[in-house]
């Protein structure tokens, strides 16, 4: 596959691991998935799907590659060109598109974003947002997620950025929520920062799948997002996460290079070394005289 150099998009490669699903997204487009959301229902407490948020195209190809099972990619209204690199860069990766909390005042614009997310291959979308506005989606067939425990842009009202759901209490309103968001039409739950005995009881008692960020083991799939488990930011990262990998170190030595580069280019070039003989075109003198006869007798 062709992408655009200066969108960072790279070329996507399966790994091969799984049978791949004839699909029609519902802008009518044609494609291949992994999984589409009758498999994920029906592996149900039989396996757990890992999944990953891919933030720029060369993770999603990178994500898809290693046999990451399930992608979510941040959805920008604004600039919807980056999602839809993303989508292309993992075209075979089952796709959820993460919607903005304050994007939508109703459940007509909630409809509206999310029929804009699916129209460039979204598989389904996540959400913030109320069941009444997850009504809405699941009313029109669009697969909705909905988030419940430490939902970020709504700590204010559990406390801050804390886990949620350590007193039978608070578990017992996490539960109300997982059924609300059931009963609107949801298919699927993002579970963030609660006690992981509290989720493994929740999602046997749910039909909705349960995406595990920070909530332990016992969820359907286990989520993390990829600049986490990269290591690329200067953290700190989040006490849930782990990091396989150092990529911000690198960028600081490839930075300090590209420094480094620079600096010895000036240096050649001030002292004469650049260019060097083996970086320029010459001709004959001959031919550097004839130049100058002719020129001479060019008018002034």
């Amino acid at each position: 596959m062709q992408t655009s150099r200066s969108s960072g998009a790279v070329p996507a490669r399966d790994s091969g691991s799984k049978k791949l699903k004839r699909i029609a997204t519902m802008a009518g487009a044609y494609g291949q998935r992994n999984y589409t959301i009758r498999d994920i229902r029906e592996l149900k407490g039989h396996k757990t799907l890992v999944e990953t948020l891919a933030f720029t195209p060369e993770e999603a190809a990178a994500a898809q590659e290693a046999g990451i099972d399930t992608l979510k990619v941040r959805y920008d209204p604004n600039y919807p060109e980056l999602a839809a690199e993303i989508r292309k860069a993992a075209p075979h990766t089952f796709m959820s598109f993460s919607l903005p909390l304050i994007a939508v005042t109703s459940p007509q614009e909630a409809l509206r974003l999310a029929f804009a997310a699916m129209e460039i291959g979204g598989d389904a979308i996540m959400c913030q947002w109320s069941p009444r506005f997850i009504a809405a989606l699941a009313e029109a067939g669009v697969p909705a997620q909905g988030h419940v425990g430490l939902v970020p842009r709504r700590s204010t009202w559990t406390g801050g950025l804390r886990a949620v759901g350590k007193t039978a209490e608070e578990a017992l309103v996490l539960y109300r929520e997982m059924k609300a968001l059931e009963n609107a039409g949801a298919w699927a739950v993002e579970v963030e920062v609660i006690p992981q005995e509290i989720l493994r009881e929740l999602s046997k008692r749910t039909s909705l799948i349960t995406s595990s960020i920070g909530a332990g083991s016992g969820g359907d799939i286990q989520f993390l997002f990829g600049e986490d488990i990269l290591g690329d930011g200067p953290g700190p990262f989040p006490r849930h996460s782990k990091q396989y990998r150092d990529l911000y170190a690198l960028r600081q030595q490839m930075q300090q290079e590209r420094v480094s580069a620079f600096r010895e280019y000036i240096a050649d070039v001030q002292t004469t070394k650049f260019p060097g003989p083996e970086h320029i075109i010459s001709v004959q003198p001959d031919v550097v005289n004839e130049f100058l006869e002719k020129l001479d007798k060019e008018p002034n």
